[in-house]
């Protein structure tokens, strides 16, 4: 995938759904995975041409496994002119050898988030930014049919009362495929999942469910989007029509 066009979905999430106000602060939350990586990349392009100016900061939260390699990350971010932050954490002894837990997926989400909000609150940003993409989100909505029996997905804006945090989502309309291609492409430097159940979970279930569905059913991935997007679920911001973007 080309920038110009990584850069023109990731301007229409942003617009479609006011993600960016003048003089924000966004801390991206990296965890030097494929899509972090790549939204960071798209982000500070952004930032170099969008009329609401903004400052850009990224973020990891190291889970304490031991086996994350960030030095790539750090040149990257010094390549961009990015300031930089790695939070150092317990997380990984707790989930593993303390509580021993067998699906620590949640658990580890809720601790990595709170990890990655208070550095954000402590540097100043106002706003994080999420890598999740198109395909995230249809597998968050089958996640909820199937375990919770409700028709829910992340809202594209999430404002956290506690924090005084906004969560934004500019990779909205990107489809996980186009950022495998530009991460390769831009030769990102991608660290593999440190995680010691990754690739045995309920989400990757979940994936492998909907690429069977896709399979059999083609063009099921763009209905199951505007179901969502068309959904009113409780949560979603207002979208903003603009005449330069395809519905």
């Amino acid at each position: 995938m080309e920038l110009q066009k990584l850069l023109s979905l990731t301007r229409k999430g942003i617009d479609t759904y006011r993600m960016i106000n003048v003089g924000d602060h966004i801390a991206v939350g990296v965890s030097a995975g494929k899509d972090s990586l790549s939204l960071l990349y798209a982000m500070k392009a952004l930032q170099r041409f969008y009329p609401k100016h903004f400052e850009l900061s990224a973020i990891t939260v190291d889970l304490g496994l031991g086996n994350l390699l960030l030095e790539p990350v750090r040149a990257l971010c010094r390549d961009l002119d990015v300031p930089y932050y790695v939070v150092e954490t317990g997380i990984g002894e707790i989930l593993f050898e303390t509580r021993k837990e067998t699906n620590p997926c949640s658990l580890c989400a809720k601790m990595r988030k709170g990890a990655l909000n208070d550095k954000a609150k402590e540097i100043g940003a106002g706003k994080i930014a999420y890598a999740h993409h198109r395909d995230d989100l249809i597998e968050t909505m089958m996640m909820s049919l199937i375990y919770e029996g409700r028709f829910h997905a992340f809202s594209p804006v999430t404002y956290l009362d506690r924090m005084q945090l906004y969560v934004i989502r500019p990779f909205l309309f990107v489809e996980e495929g186009d950022i495998v291609s530009f991460a390769r492409d831009m030769k990102l430097p991608v660290c593999k999942n440190p995680c010691p159940v990754d690739g045995n979970t309920k989400r990757q279930y979940t994936k492998e469910l909907l690429g069977q569905i896709y399979r059999e059913n083609p063009g099921a991935d763009k209905r199951l989007f505007r179901a969502i997007l068309d959904g009113n679920l409780a949560g979603w911001p207002e979208a903003v029509a603009h005449p330069r973007y395809e519905k």
